[in-house]
């Protein structure tokens, strides 16, 4: 009895630890979809998937919610730090308003990385950072491999790490900067993202994910955090962050998969704004985008959302909804929806074996179609200015929309060695002046290009005053390429990487201006190749004639043999003819000797003339 009590006793207390660290095993993991309706028939959706590793697991190559692919990729390369950012497209801030999670995680049109490496000394950081570049370009099937040292730079003001690193030193820790701007994103980036998840796309949100909706939204994001946290009294961990922000066009993602072909409808379908003074059974007006705020998830996504991830933390609900309470929200069996106080989101808490579906009807009040975007705290627009081959200017125009405050921020720039900016030229002036105002600038970090071997590097740090808007311009010139360093497209132009904008206070907020195509000289691609041509031809004339005289030998026409198919005729003829005279010389003095009389004449010469005859047929 009292060996039977022990053992229940031992295997209640190996239960309950088992509980115990199978719920703080759970909360190493979780991840959340935030859908948000935007204006101009618009829908933000943010998939976010965050996972926790000790250090002390980490460094033993104990992987568990960590994925062991890249995991490896960083301790061999020894990483402190890692960000790295998919992009296509363009945020449009005046429509849509603030960018998601302050601007952290999104990256400019194409490839972005960024990491902090810890070497001793710059020619260790920069090996490290060709071992990094190319083992995620194998990892990510991304052309990490071309970021060389033209395209990396090494920020001052821009970038801060994000972790906790109690034991980084300035000496021994560098930070790289890479970007790839005509990087085109495709399903190839979006499948090896899946495989970092613990349940690899096959249950939660990730289900919804689909190449052929993520990649023809307005604007995507695909981003990679992975950094250390120390919490206080507790040991440090490694948590990698894994962010999917995409924009979709609720009109185009409604489109049916088998009729994807965009068709006018009929007239009598039109959306028309019949509060119009001219609206007529002829004339249509349409009606405000956010009429067409009704979706159901399995419309958007192309399939509906099967269950839930069972390695997830319960505590954090998958999938919230931003819309106001007083918009109606239908959801399937078996989910439970819970409001929060803000009244202007709710969250659904959904089963692991349930198939989870949404349906936003047709807003019955138009006032309370959309949560009205915030104000993000900085606009910024760039492009180029002048005209011509040879020289060229910057224009980025940064606005302040808050009425009171004023915005401090790094802006950066990592261009091309090809575009040699003056630094002398750079000024700042406030909308509506005509003189620049040095007092704008504070600060400028500027390292020049050199010539195929590494850009241009400038950082300013500025300010814009409350409800203004500043221009910040400067002039550069165009150098001329090799012809052999001209991209297929060499008509196209050259994309120049986005700006990134650090803004420093009053809160910390990222955002990225949208890249540039520089056009540069290009040649008459076709000229090298008829060079070739002619010379080629030259050379064998030429060739040919002394291979002529040097070998042949030239004598008169009379002077040589016959040669042909008639003169060989005639050498065979008398061979022949040769051949029969001593024939016939041989029978008449064999006969003349045996018998004494001469053999008839006639019969040797009717032998000789049949094949005489016969020869010349």
């Amino acid at each position: 009895m009292r060996q039977l009590f022990s053992f229940a006793l031992l295997s209640f207390v190996s239960f309950s630890s088992l509980l115990s660290s199978a719920s703080a095993a759970a909360a190493d993991y979780h991840e959340q979809l935030v859908l948000r309706p935007l204006p101009l028939s618009a829908l933000l959706a943010s998939f976010n998937f965050r996972s926790n590793t000790s250090l002390s697991e980490f460094e033993a190559h104990n992987f568990r919610f960590f994925p062991r692919s890249l995991g490896q990729i960083l301790q061999h390369a020894g990483t402190q730090e890692l960000h790295l950012r998919f992009g296509l497209g363009r945020w449009d801030s005046e429509s849509w308003g603030a960018r998601p999670w302050g601007g952290t995680r999104e990256g400019g049109t194409g490839v972005e990385l960024w990491a902090w490496l810890q070497a001793a000394t710059d020619e260790e950081a920069d090996h490290k950072w060709l071992t990094l570049t190319n083992a995620l370009s194998g990892l990510f099937c991304a052309s990490l491999n071309f970021i060389d040292g033209t395209r990396t730079t090494r920020p001052v003001m821009s970038f801060q790490p994000e972790g906790d690193h109690p034991n980084m030193t300035a000496a021994d820790t560098h930070l790289l900067y890479g970007v790839l701007p005509h990087e085109v994103v495709c399903t190839e980036n979006l499948t090896p993202f899946l495989k970092l998840l613990p349940c690899k796309g096959k249950a939660g949100i990730a289900t919804l994910l689909d190449g052929h909706k993520l990649f023809d939204a307005s604007w995507q994001s695909m981003a990679i955090d992975v950094k250390p946290i120390c919490p206080a009294g507790a040991e440090c961990v490694l948590q990698i962050e894994l962010t999917i922000d995409m924009v979709l066009d609720i009109d185009r993602s409604k489109r049916p998969r088998g009729n994807p072909i965009p068709r006018p409808p009929p007239g009598h379908e039109l959306p028309c704004n019949t509060s119009k003074s001219y609206h007529a059974p002829d004339t249509c007006f349409p009606t405000d985008h956010q009429a067409n705020q009704d979706w159901t998830l399995s419309q958007i996504f192309g399939r509906t959302m099967k269950g839930t991830c069972p390695l997830t933390d319960p505590a954090v609900p998958p999938v919230c909804l931003h819309v106001p309470d007083s918009r109606s929200v239908f959801h399937s069996n078996g989910v439970l929806e819970k409001k929060n106080l803000d009244r202007v989101s709710r969250c659904f808490e959904i089963q692991p074996d349930v198939d989870f579906e949404i349906v936003l009807p047709a807003p019955e009040d138009e006032s309370a179609v959309v949560v009205k975007p915030e104000t993000p705290l900085l606009y910024a627009e760039r492009s180029f200015t002048g005209h011509g081959q040879e020289r060229g200017g910057v224009q980025t125009i940064l606005h302040n929309p808050s009425p009171d405050t004023e915005v401090e921020f790094v802006y950066m720039e990592s261009l091309p060695w090809f575009m040699r900016i003056y630094l002398h030229t750079m000024s700042a002036r406030i909308q509506g002046q005509t003189a620049k105002d040095d007092s704008l600038i504070k600060e400028v970090y500027y390292r020049p290009a050199v010539d195929r071997a590494r850009g241009t590097q400038l950082e300013v740090r500025m300010r814009v005053p409350p409800a203004s808007t500043v221009f910040l311009t400067y002039d550069f010139e165009k150098s001329i390429l090799r012809y052999t360093e001209y991209p297929p497209d060499a008509n196209r132009g050259f994309d120049v990487a986005a700006a990134v904008i650090t803004i420093l206070s009053p809160a910390a907020y990222n955002l990225r201006t949208t890249s540039l195509l520089c056009s540069l000289p290009t040649p008459d691609f076709s000229m090298p190749y008829n060079v070739i041509i002619f010379t080629s031809t030259a050379i064998a004339l030429a060739f040919g004639g002394v291979f002529n005289i040097l070998v042949r030998r030239f004598v008169a026409a009379d002077e040589g043999p016959e040669v042909g198919l008639a003169a060989l005729k005639k050498r065979i003829q008398g061979r022949v003819g040769l051949l029969v005279e001593k024939l016939k010389k041989g029978k008449t003095g064999n006969a003349s000797d045996e018998s004494g009389t001469k053999p008839d004449k006639l019969e040797t010469v009717d032998t000789a003339q049949s094949i005489e005859g016969a020869l010349k047929e």
